[in-house]
């Protein structure tokens, strides 16, 4: 079997620049992680593959990756605040229901104020592939030897691949939890996945399409592209707009919590920011 891994610490497997020995020497993220270096899977021993391949096509394994030059915030902002010139944005907030029970955490939140004041904000969910088989042996094969290793075919009857079924139904828990909780609060969400996840999520297919202006859910479908090379960048192949209520038909019910709780704590992070 082909060697399954694509990006390690923010570089390509075949990459062997200064920059990219030093990212793998000292174990770093490239992509906005909350601190300097890799924390995907364990702090101390981090599990540091941002994407593999899956028939010759990279596909994204760690949720970090998709903050590549924050990006995702570029492209969704204007559809979760539309016609708004000043946005800020918060990570990792998070979300209780009606019983106060936690709903998870928002990965991002953009946010329109004035002065102290929340006006308006809307939610970015990132959710990446997990993995069936072990890619973490390869993966020390390929750190203890990178130069030698990096085109090393790999056997294993435990060979890595995505699991998009367990990500799915993730995700559908995900919306479950947060998406009936922002649509009770009149809010919009929107949904950072690759094309390759969309194209699986089969549960989502037939659902009607609308415009941006009636959508309160936006897919924004995301490929990693090495054209023209040599890194890979992430670009946005496809915006697709739906209607909320369509989406959650198709799963499950959820009692919204207080948006002046979750309020209070948007302002506890901006006033952690100094602002």
């Amino acid at each position: 079997m082909p060697q399954p891994l694509c990006e390690v610490f923010g570089f390509p497997v075949s990459d062997f620049s200064e920059e990219a020995i030093r990212y793998r020497q000292n174990k770093l993220c490239p992509y906005n992680n909350r601190v300097p270096q890799c924390t995907k899977d364990k702090a101390n021993d981090p599990l540091g593959v941002c994407s593999m391949f899956e028939n010759g096509r990279p596909v994204i394994i760690c949720p970090i990756r998709f903050r590549q030059d924050w990006k995702i915030i570029a492209d969704t902002q204007e559809f979760l605040l539309p016609n708004t010139n000043d946005r800020v944005y918060v990570t990792e907030v998070g979300l209780k229901d009606a019983n106060n029970e936690t709903a998870g955490n928002i990965d991002v939140v953009i946010i329109k104020t004035e002065g102290e004041r929340i006006v308006d904000f809307g939610a970015l969910e990132v959710q990446a592939v997990y993995i069936s088989g072990n890619i973490r042996e390869p993966f020390k094969s390929y750190i203890e030897d990178p130069s030698n290793h990096y085109n090393t075919n790999w056997h294993s009857r435990y060979y890595p691949s995505p699991d998009w079924l367990s990500s799915i139904k993730r995700l559908e828990h995900q919306l479950i939890a947060k998406g009936r909780i922002f649509n009770t609060w009149g809010k919009r969400m929107a949904v950072a996945i690759e094309k390759q996840f969309y194209d699986n999520f089969r549960s989502l297919h037939g659902l009607v399409e609308v415009s941006p202006q009636e959508a309160n859910i936006a897919w924004f479908l995301y490929a990693l592209s090495n054209e023209p090379g040599p890194h890979y960048e992430l670009k946005l192949e496809r915006t697709i707009y739906m209607r909320m209520e369509d989406v959650l038909d198709r799963f499950s019910h959820l009692e919204a919590g207080s948006i002046h709780d979750f309020e209070a704590t948007l302002r506890r992070k901006l006033s952690a920011r100094g602002m």
